[in-house]
């Protein structure tokens, strides 16, 4: 007995295949011209916060540092007044540097800003150090999660699942790269984060699968199809409730976070939505056509036998 599905995934995969495709390419190409805006956390420099207590206006602000003899890269003004004011600079600032913008600030604003301002310097050994470690985390994670689904599934789950989390933030870099959004620790705690999520999202409908092979013959293709698709809208009210819920989280911390977690918040946003779609309609559909190789080899074998 067929089952009524609403939407056929797997006839349109090659849509969804396209638009992935599309995405990265884009991803690639900006990368390749713009890179990254890194944080102070990946690139040498200092970046000062600064808590005025009064209504910061941006240009007045950056003029303050301009007439002191510093130009941030980036200044930003947040906090629930707009009273803080952010500033990242490309060079690591001394002590008798930050003194010195400290005390044009408090003699521009009539406070004392001796307590109310936070100081986070990176040389360029740690900078480097740091983008290595958060590369192995990456990689490392990936790696323990090839080990656990071949183990726990098969080969060709493992890979569709590596697939769809490459893919997952591969468009979250990429989305940072063309909306030039800083890439800091958090960025990367977001990753990891999307990552998890992901492969649970992913497994799901793996198991699934796995438990409707059980009950099924396939013969060709269309049988194949037939129960994948039918394994993820078995699954797609979860997928739909958890994506849901978890994204209203994020949203949340973005809006009412502090400033020091929005790229943290905006990186799972993104990556929430990203694995939502890729787990339906990506790590499946891959598997399905490695799946479906593997069946005509083995009939190919047989008739060989024959």
């Amino acid at each position: 007995m067929r089952y009524n599905f609403k939407f056929d995934i797997i006839k349109h995969r090659k849509r969804f295949f396209a638009l992935s495709a599309f995405i990265t390419l884009i991803g690639i190409l900006t990368l390749f011209v713009f890179g990254l805006n890194f944080g102070v956390d990946f690139k040498a420099g200092t970046s000062l916060d600064i808590t005025v207590g009064k209504t910061l206006d941006k240009t007045k602000v950056e003029q303050i540092f301009k007439d002191a003899g510093y130009v941030p890269a980036i200044t930003t003004i947040g906090g629930d007044k707009s009273d803080r004011v952010t500033a990242r600079f490309d060079k690591v600032l001394k002590l008798d540097d930050v003194n010195k913008i400290i005390s044009a600030m408090t003699t521009a604003y009539g406070v004392d800003l001796s307590h109310s301002h936070d100081e986070n310097t990176v040389d360029i050994e740690s900078a480097k150090e740091l983008g290595k470690l958060a590369i192995y985390a990456v990689l490392a994670a990936c790696l323990g999660i090839i080990i656990y689904v071949s183990i726990r599934f098969e080969w060709r789950f493992a890979v569709a699942a590596i697939i769809a989390l490459l893919h997952d933030a591969f468009i979250v870099v990429s989305l940072f790269s063309i909306f030039r959004w800083e890439v800091n620790l958090p960025f990367v705690a977001a990753v990891l984060t999307i990552i998890g999520y992901s492969i649970n999202d992913t497994i799901v409908i793996f198991d699934r699968i796995r438990e409707n092979l059980r009950f099924s013959k396939l013969k060709n293709f269309n049988d194949l199809s037939e129960l994948v698709n039918r394994s993820i809208w078995q699954t797609m009210t979860r997928s739909i409730n958890t994506i849901l819920t978890v994204l209203i989280g994020a949203i949340c911390l973005f809006v009412f976070g502090s400033p020091a977690i929005k790229y943290f918040s905006l990186a799972m946003i993104v990556g929430l939505v990203s694995g939502g779609y890729s787990s339906i309609f990506i790590a499946s559909p891959i598997w399905l056509l490695m799946k479906n190789k593997s069946i005509s080899n083995n009939k190919k074998l047989i008739a060989a036998k024959e």
